[in-house]
């Protein structure tokens, strides 16, 4: 008898235990369907819509040339003169000096190579003249002996044949003489032409050598190639060659050194700046070339700049270490009031005026979601949310005009099929209570 009583309680027990999890179970699905009211939400407006976009943007030069530090020999270069940035310039003013003291002491080295070489070269020349006429009267000589040899040879019926026989040595002696002299007079010019090309060669030398440190010397000085505006570049090498992307470098001074080659500077056409800017993909269909815009440069607070629209990229340039998903395109920007203190460079934030739509319905483009291809909305329905496609007609930086809600209707501004964490003090599942 008690067994079965036993089992009877035990199932009883269980029944209990089951219907109290079913009970908790209740509640936390009840608890999640609540949590919904915590998803903020925005109501679709009906009104006008300024369709105005904004975005930062970069001047850049069409027409600019770099002026670089002269390759020359010798090392780095010191800059002693340098124009202020944004300052005016004329064809052919002088914009930048280096220093040339090295440069005059090679002109005045190679100037007295040159000097000695002038002096080698007189020297041969005289030493060439007075071995010409040694080597004259030593032929004139032989030649006389020679002729005085063959008149006694002549003499052989005259004299005994001893006699003879000597006059014969005698005369082939002097031809013999003769020819080694003609020999040696040979060689003593081809010596002397040797000598006076060798000097020759050094004055050249010397002279190529002084004209470079001419030239060079004329470098030092470096003329603006046109007329424009004068833009200092960043010293490179001011970290010891060790940059990257995003560290900050000073601007080229007076008594900065320049490897030969580097770029220094450059003359920019004031009226060839170009202000470019990088819009998304749903900004693309609010910029149209010919709209008016207006800038602000970072560099120079307070000032307001009016232009247009030159041309609007067709093709979203996205670089690969980009973190967003979605590409941008170029949009080539035209000032209609230019100043002298724009350079190519400066930063702005430009504000694209487009068009009002009037009387028509929009929301935040907060409460927009891309899913499959296609821009939906999550509609607010009771405890729940509703996903809707909708079609958009017009885009500002935080508004979109949109077709296929009324107004008044709500609208999730966050995604509320995403896992979301849960409120600080917020119950638990378990139904305890938070910390107060």
């Amino acid at each position: 008898m008690k067994r079965p009583a036993v089992i009877g309680w035990a199932v009883f027990a269980t029944v209990l235990v089951a219907a109290s999890i079913g009970v908790v179970a209740a509640t936390g699905r009840a608890r999640l369907t609540t949590t919904n009211d915590e998803i903020p939400v925005a109501n679709v407006t009906r009104g006008d819509l300024d369709l105005r976009v904004q975005a930062p943007g970069e001047l850049r030069a069409s027409h600019s040339v770099m002026l670089t530090a002269p390759s020359v020999g010798g090392g780095a270069l010191q800059i002693t003169r340098l124009l202020a940035t944004g300052t005016a310039v004329k064809k052919g003013d002088i914009v930048i000096e280096f220093d040339p003291s090295e440069q005059h002491y090679k002109l005045e080295q190679s100037r007295s190579e040159l000097l000695q070489a002038e002096q080698e070269i007189t020297k041969a020349d005289a030493d060439a003249a007075v071995l010409v006429a040694e080597d004259k009267v030593a032929l004139l000589k032989a030649r006389y002996n020679v002729r005085r040899a063959e008149l006694d040879v002549q003499k052989e019926e005259l004299v005994s044949t001893i006699d003879a026989r000597k006059n014969r040595l005698a005369l082939e002696q002097t031809q013999r003489v003769l020819a080694e002299l003609e020999k040696d007079i040979q060689s003593h010019t081809t010596s002397g032409q040797a000598s006076r090309a060798l000097a020759r060669e050094k004055y050249n030398k010397a002279k190529l050598s002084m004209d470079q440190a001419q030239e060079n010397i004329d470098k030092m000085q470096v003329a603006a190639p046109m007329d424009g505006l004068f833009s200092i570049q960043k010293n490179m090498g001011a970290s010891g060659g060790i940059y990257f992307t995003g560290m900050a470098l000073p601007d080229y001074h007076a008594g900065d050194q320049a490897e030969p080659g580097s770029p220094i500077a450059e003359v920019v056409d004031p009226m060839g700046l170009e202000l470019t800017a990088k819009i998304s993909e749903r900004d693309r269909n609010n910029i149209k070339p010919g709209q008016p815009i207006i800038a602000t440069f970072d560099a120079m607070p307070g000032r307001t700049f009016n232009g247009t629209v030159k041309s609007v990229g067709g093709m979203a340039m996205r670089q690969f270490f980009e973190a967003n998903t979605g590409g941008g395109f170029d949009v080539s920007l035209q000032l209609s009031d230019p100043d002298a203190r724009l350079r190519s460079g400066l930063t702005a934030q430009i504000a694209f005026l487009g068009n009002t739509q009037k009387n028509i319905l929009y929301l935040p483009r907060q409460a927009l979601f891309l899913k499959d291809g296609k821009q939906i909305v999550y509609v607010k329905r009771g405890n729940g949310y509703e996903q809707r496609e909708v079609k958009i007609t017009g885009e500002s930086e935080s508004h979109a005009a949109i077709e296929g809600l009324n107004a008044g209707t709500q609208v999730a501004l966050v995604d509320p099929t995403a896992p979301r964490k849960p409120t600080k003090g917020r119950a638990s599942p378990a139904g305890g209570e938070g910390t107060p």
